[in-house]
């Protein structure tokens, strides 16, 4: 079980970037611990669970809602947990001769930071003072593309349009684009994720203060990674 266990390793207090005093994963024997004491809890590339994923990672470029770069990746990461269901959500698209093309998955707290300064409203960025799924490495923004050419389907809206038309309940919308984000959301939530209601790319697992938040700048957790 999850449960009980998340947070042994976890250093609370005060640290830098953390006005909150939330208890943050900065090192990389927290982390360590944190998957010693529940293997689903290790951070691994998303890559090596899904071969040809294509990404489109807006955050680690200006071309964003901020208009600016908030970390620097070239990588995709998430909790295996989360990791061994994109596996499964991403055979089923395939026999539909579909795939995925990933905007973001995790991200460090301070992005979050950084975020909330720009767009202080919770319906579309997370409250720092609680933390994002993103952060705690459970959740994935993304779109459908065709499997063969790479081409992205028709959806509601752009990536982080903060509107109604980005809402799961908008419904004045094209027939396809409506079967688009039922095919995505129903193939997420079949396999465990959950949706956020007002906008249609982003996904998580339940349960999310169950997942220690992190703040490891991808430059340190690829190099960790690496090492283990």
């Amino acid at each position: 079980m999850i449960f009980g266990v998340l947070f042994l390793s976890v250093q609370a207090g005060a640290q830098p970037n953390n006005p909150y005093h939330l208890p943050l994963t900065t090192t990389k024997k927290e982390l360590s611990l944190q998957a010693k004491s529940q293997p689903s809890l290790q951070m691994v590339p998303l890559d090596n669970y899904i071969k040809g994923l294509r990404s489109d990672i807006r955050y680690a470029t200006p071309n964003n809602f901020t208009g600016k770069v908030l970390y620097k990746t070239k990588g995709l990461y998430m909790r295996k947990i989360a990791a061994e269901k994109m596996v499964l959500v991403a055979d089923s698209l395939r026999k539909m001769g579909l795939g995925i093309l990933v905007y973001d998955a995790y991200r460090p707290y301070a992005a979050t930071l950084a975020m909330w300064q720009i767009v202080p409203d919770d319906r579309y960025a997370a409250n720092p003072a609680n933390g994002s799924g993103h952060n705690r490495g459970i959740a994935i923004d993304l779109t459908l593309c065709e499997l063969q050419s790479g081409e992205i389907l028709p959806m509601p809206t752009g990536y982080d349009n903060f509107s109604d038309t980005a809402h799961h309940s908008f419904l004045k919308l094209d027939k396809t684009v409506l079967q688009n984000r039922a095919i995505l959301k129903g193939t997420m939530e079949h396999f465990g994720f959950v949706a956020l209601e007002t906008e249609w790319w982003h996904y998580a697992l339940p349960n999310a203060k169950s997942y220690p938040l992190m703040d490891i700048p991808f430059d340190k957790l690829g190099k960790w990674l690496k090492e283990k």
